[in-house]
């Protein structure tokens, strides 16, 4: 009788989810080598082949497609087996922060399956800017944070990195006046960036308005009476990206950084941050990037994203 081998499985479904080996072998631990092997023993074991390797990226033959809906299914049975009979489910509390632009999509996401996995644990979500944030958990306040920023601190890690995109009212037109109406809370760390790159492209500009207050933002910019800037894909409702066709200038691609507190206080907190990590390698279009502020290389296990003002 023939049995799969489980460690095989969770590689290939990792290169599913990741979309290729370098990206998986980076989210498992492993060197790409060792992944490559795992598949080719797999294939060898079924006697097919799962991966097409045609193409530029890589992706599934029909019978990895087939396979897949198996792994997980195995790999979830196996991870709930050693869950419930090989350790005590952990209790207590994770605080983590958020800047508030970046909590949707990736954020709720993230906490649906922590809840499910950890049932006894409790997760605080703080959002504030990045600023407040880093403070926060250099005072040991905070457990993870994600930040938005142009670089990567000292123990942080890139996860994601993300344009910068001009966005207004659905249809309107405040983006063509000059000088360009500006939006802005008083301590989002796009603002001077932002302003500078419209002196260097003679563009005039004004702030409009000047808010604590991000809902103040938002309401002023779906109402067509000034403009603001976001990340791409964290656009808010009622408002939508401006096509300029280069009347704007092109802004700066910014970091989503990823800090957990070393050492960690328990496994949960571990896995909370491998559960976001793992959130922005599935999100299509958002590269991950293997950039620690540190210089070294992270070593989380598998467990199992946003203008930032900051």
């Amino acid at each position: 009788m023939r049995n799969l081998d489980l460690t095989s499985l969770r590689s290939f479904v990792a290169i599913a989810d990741a979309g290729g080996v370098t990206r998986a072998a980076g989210f498992l631990n492993l060197t790409q080598s060792a992944v490559s092997m795992q598949i080719k023993r797999l294939e060898e074991m079924l006697g097919t082949q799962i991966l097409d390797r045609s193409a530029r990226q890589v992706g599934l033959t029909p019978s990895g497609e087939q396979l897949l809906g198996y792994a997980r299914r195995m790999l979830a049975l196996n991870d709930e087996i050693f869950g419930k009979l090989t350790r005590s489910e952990p209790e207590g509390e994770i605080v983590l922060g958020v800047p508030h632009d970046i909590v949707y999509p990736a954020i709720p996401q993230v906490l649906r399956r922590f809840a499910k996995d950890y049932p006894k644990m409790r997760v605080s979500l703080i959002s504030s800017f990045t600023r407040v944030l880093k403070a926060q958990f250099a005072r040991g306040e905070c457990d993870v944070i994600l930040t938005t920023e142009k670089d990567v601190g000292a123990g942080g890690e890139t996860i994601a990195e993300l344009d910068l995109i001009w966005v207004g009212a659905p249809g309107g037109a405040r983006w063509k006046q000059r000088p360009l109406r500006l939006a802005y809370e008083h301590n989002c760390f796009f603002r001077q960036g932002v302003q500078a790159e419209l002196d260097r492209a003679g563009i005039a500009w004004e702030m409009a308005v000047e808010a604590d207050s991000t809902r103040v933002v938002e309401a002023t910019v779906s109402a067509d009476l000034a403009v603001h800037t976001v990340l791409q894909g964290s656009e808010p409702p009622y408002v939508e990206r401006i096509n300029h066709g280069g009347q704007l200038p092109d802004l700066s691609r910014m970091k989503v950084n990823l800090y957990i507190a070393d050492p960690a206080h328990s496994e949960a907190v571990l896995a909370l941050g491998a559960m976001i990590r793992q959130a922005y390698v599935a999100r299509p279009g958002r590269p991950v990037v293997s950039e620690r502020g540190d210089g070294l290389q992270q070593d989380h296990h598998l467990a199992g994203g946003l203008s930032a003002a900051q």
